[in-house]
């Protein structure tokens, strides 16, 4: 029985070595897929990325077009030219827009730091205080497709010369 047992040990160590061979081949794959996942992930968001960049780039085209052509025709009345430019600009609002960035009229409506950027207050008898009185340069987007915040001039309320409240 004594020769049975160190046979015994031997066959258990084959079998373990057999399996571990398995696994360490099953984990070199899985490895592999992995590496394999991350290089076609990468490549997916870099088209994904240029498509969009593309895209966005296409849309800005007519802009582009309009703006070249009024540049061709600076010749021509001023009124005229101005007309052109107006529109290339409303075009661009439009684009914009279609982008999920469209431009905010806050003008008269209550102060929020989340969308607007103060950079002035005043004295208004006519606005309630905290209300944007005039804006000096325009947001785009909103809530948490905010491009940029508008920067808008607040109203103090009434002067404090007895004339307010």
């Amino acid at each position: 029985m004594s020769d049975m047992r160190p046979e015994e040990p031997a066959e258990e160590d084959g079998g373990l070595a057999t399996k571990l061979a398995e696994l360490e081949d099953r984990w070199k794959r899985a490895l592999a897929d992995l590496e394999n996942y991350r290089k076609r992930a990468t490549r997916d968001a870099e088209r994904l990325r240029s498509d969009e960049r593309a895209r966005t780039a296409a849309e800005w085209l007519p802009v582009v077009d309009n703006l070249e052509r009024a540049i061709e025709h600076a010749g021509a009345e001023p009124d005229v030219l101005l007309d052109g430019v107006r529109a290339v600009r409303d075009q661009a609002l439009t684009v914009l827009a279609r982008l999920g960035y469209p431009r905010q009229d806050d003008t008269g409506r209550l102060f929020d730091p989340t969308r607007h950027e103060a950079v002035a207050a005043v004295p208004d008898a006519d606005a309630p205080e905290g209300t944007i009185v005039q804006v000096t340069r325009p947001g785009y987007g909103h809530g948490e497709n905010q491009l940029r915040p508008a920067q808008v001039v607040v109203s103090k309320g009434r002067q404090a010369d007895g004339s307010g409240p």
